[in-house]
């Protein structure tokens, strides 16, 4: 083979990876736009449509603590395709629900056969690089990845305004399809036979008990939970803030949400170049310590009652450090835990998208009237993160 042919080999892995791990944030952030649209067609409060991506992160967060051992039991490719064939089926049903109570039960069935994705893309890079490489290797995917949430807004708001907001979800359908065949087509199988754990749930208890109980395990897990807990909590509530607050269409909403992924863009790229010469350890140090001047500066420029550009910028400077935070801290943690990768980033991901969950639900029960709520959960979020990763996380 020559190198180019490699070249283009590699590429276009790094092309189907992404693809496969942007089913999560085609199915969030697509539908964004047409939250305050769902609402008024469904004759529901703007918190029952906020629940629906709460029911789906909170179901993505239980599937992985399932996704992960069986991965680590029969292999990466069968339970990859599984679960995202399950997850086409969900987007189906989602585009025919008619009631509000139904989308919510379908979006967190949907959540919980989409964590297969998130759980096996991870543990399949880690069977094949070792932890910088990870690292930088995650941020290329990451990056590719971004390009989902740069235009799902975008398009989520414009097929809502052109064809209603059930054509995101066939859009969803259509995507996963093509998703599955690339999976059948290219990706190989990463963990060899003889490399298998046998799924005994004695077993499986007992390496989550293991994790668990690890001081510094659990820093770097809930470091990166609180990190997304307040990306999580303007996911949930930023369009309305935006929309319904700021006066922001819902078309030019998904502009604004874009500026946040160019941030994530830069950043990943930043650190899928220099992660190898500064460790992983210093890229998360340096991505949780912008995060806490965000979450400050987002919750003092809306005190100053600057309006919508005092709050756009902080949001951007939060969001754009997320990838920075997650790959690293997960390529230190599945590094001291080489054998049961699949297992290790079941639980991460479990606390990053149920603290998520929780803080969703917080986030819907509070007044939809006022951008206090979303920015005071982003600031006590940063905080949290830089206390977990500072007192615990930080000693890897």
């Amino acid at each position: 083979m020559t190198t180019s042919n490699t070249t283009q080999l590699s590429l276009l892995m790094f092309i189907i990876l992404g693809a496969i791990g942007a089913l999560t944030p085609l199915a969030i952030d697509m539908y964004l736009p047409a939250m305050p649209t769902i609402a008024k067609e469904l004759g529901v409060e703007p918190g029952a449509v906020q629940i629906t991506l709460t029911m789906y992160t909170a179901g993505f967060a239980i599937g992985q603590l399932l996704h992960g051992p069986l991965s680590d039991s029969y292999g990466r490719k069968p339970i990859l395709i599984i679960g995202v064939l399950l997850f086409a089926i969900g987007s189906i049903f989602s585009a025919t629900t008619s009631d509000i109570e139904s989308l919510t039960y379908v979006r967190a069935a949907q959540g919980f056969a989409g964590a297969s994705a998130a759980v096996v893309i991870q543990a399949l890079v880690r069977d094949m690089f070792e932890k910088e490489d990870f690292a930088r290797t995650m941020s290329f995917i990451t990056l590719v990845m971004m390009v989902a949430p740069l235009i799902a807004p975008m398009l989520g708001g414009h097929l809502a305004e052109w064809f209603g907001w059930r054509s995101i979800f066939w859009v969803l359908t259509l995507f996963s399809g093509l998703v599955i065949a690339a999976i059948i087509w290219k990706i190989p199988e990463t963990l060899a036979p003889e490399n298998r754990q046998k799924l005994r749930f004695k077993t499986t208890m007992q390496n989550y008990f293991r994790l668990f109980t690890n001081p510094v395990a659990l820093g770097l897990m809930f470091a990166g939970a609180f990190s997304f807990s307040g990306m999580f909590a303007f996911l949930t509530a930023g369009s309305f803030v935006y929309i319904d607050i700021y006066g922001v269409g819902t078309a030019q909403f998904g502009y604004l949400f874009g500026l946040n992924v160019v941030g994530l863009i830069i950043m990943t790229t930043v650190n899928g170049r220099i992660v190898r010469k500064v460790s992983s350890n210093w890229m998360l140090s340096f991505a949780i310590s912008i995060q806490l001047i965000a979450g400050v500066g987002l919750f003092f420029g809306w005190l100053a009652d600057i309006g919508l550009w005092g709050i756009v910028p902080f949001v951007m400077l939060y969001i754009s450090m997320m990838s920075t935070v997650g790959s690293n801290s997960m390529a230190i943690l599945l590094s001291a835990y080489p054998s049961m990768a699949g297992t290790a980033s079941s639980l991460a991901g479990t606390l990053r998208f149920g603290v998520g969950s929780i803080i969703g639900v917080i986030v819907s029960m509070l007044p939809s009237d006022s951008a206090l709520p979303m920015i005071l959960i982003m600031t006590l979020c940063a905080v949290m993160s830089a206390v977990f990763y500072w007192f615990l996380g930080r000693k890897a």
